[in-house]
């Protein structure tokens, strides 16, 4: 059972109010005024609060200013409930950050929707989503009823590719966020000469595609698929929509952003300071998740360079060499990692010990 904090100064509207939600099967916990209400929702923790605005002792700007400082009360639904129209008053509250805002009088449909809507949009900004294909169903899902757009999505559709098939390429306008199924992606830049660089590799569960979508410009990479894949293909304005409206969703790929971006400060970092051995078998280590059922990682020497940014021979010889020591296994082309700790001290100190 959800419970509810009802802040109100008025006797009469305090107890039809709280008559109304008890009867609609919510635990009710009132407050005659503000500064009782702070410590009714410090003790009580409830699902939501619904405050009066003009208050003797401590008004409802009061109330949200305070709670919304303290961490065990900062994400508590919060909805006013005045009889003050004015817009600045409503902005006010808003810009405080209350969640909605009734004015009173007000009907027992209007304030139990408000309710409802309120405490779906919490649930799902609680709700904790697997980077599956089944938590980014999940999601959608619950997403459609909080923005209640029953269409969200409903193009999404589910595109095989088989390698070396190009999804996109560098200069097209983005139409779709990806998220990878099964398989693999590879997401490189081009050099005015015709070399390239892998920037990243995409594996199942993975999001790619989503940050020119988020900056409205062109694609700056192109991505190619490594081995036969299949993609979830999320339309640009129902990924927009989901990351406008909601704060999981911007903050989960804001993560990814910035984890993205230390990734490629490292790369730089990498390409400029250590070693081709060094950064060959980082490369190893990175693309591990591309092995067979047999272990074996399938991966050409050309794109292993591409991820190093040597010449294939260069990796090759640095291939042969970890071959000789034993870190690693090639057997009719394929690559299999035998000493992945000693691998990485290479990484980290260009020595195999």
């Amino acid at each position: 059972m959800k419970k509810i904090l009802l802040i109100e100064d008025n006797v009469d509207v305090r107890e039809n109010t709280g008559e109304i939600l008890t009867l609609a099967g919510y635990d009710v916990v009132t407050a005659p005024n503000g500064k009782n209400g702070v410590e009714l929702a410090m003790q009580e923790k409830p699902d939501l609060i619904i405050c009066d605005i003009m208050m003797p002792e401590l008004d409802g700007y009061g109330v949200l200013h305070i709670l919304s400082k303290k961490d065990e009360t900062a994400g508590i639904p919060f909805i006013f409930l005045t009889a003050k129209t004015e817009k600045t008053d409503i902005r006010k509250g808003m810009n405080l950050g209350a969640d909605d805002y009734l004015t009173k009088p007000f009907d027992d449909t209007e304030l139990l929707n408000a309710i409802e809507a309120r405490l779906r949009k919490s649930d799902l900004q609680r709700k904790l989503y697997d980077t599956t294909e089944e938590g980014l169903e999940n999601f959608i899902r619950d997403a459609r009823q909080v923005l209640r757009l029953e269409d969200l999505c409903k193009d999404k559709k589910i595109k095989p590719f088989k390698k070396k098939a190009e999804i996109f390429a560098e200069g097209d306008t983005p139409l779709y966020v990806y998220f990878v199924r099964t398989g693999s992606v590879k997401v490189f830049k081009s050099h005015p000469d015709g070399k390239e660089l892998i920037t990243n590799i995409y594996n199942a569960n993975d999001f790619f595609g989503f940050e020119a979508v988020l900056s409205g410009n062109v694609y700056h990479e192109s991505a190619i698929a490594m081995t036969d894949c299949e993609l979830i293909v999320i339309p640009r304005h129902d990924f927009l929509t989901l990351f406008q409206a909601h704060p999981d969703v911007s903050s989960s790929f804001i993560s990814l952003l910035c984890k993205k971006v230390a990734e490629q400060e490292n790369q730089l970092l990498h390409l400029a300071y250590n070693s081709v051995r060094q950064r060959t078998a980082e490369a190893l280590l990175k693309v591990e998740q591309l092995r067979d059922a047999r272990q074996n990682i399938q991966i050409s020497r050309d794109d292993l360079a591409k991820i190093v940014g040597t010449a294939s021979e260069s990796v090759i010889r640095v291939l042969s060499d970890f071959k000789d020591e034993g870190l690693i296994e090639i057997e009719g082309g394929k690559i299999r990692i035998m000493q992945a700790a000693k691998l990485e001290k290479v990484v980290r100190w260009n020595v195999a010990r």
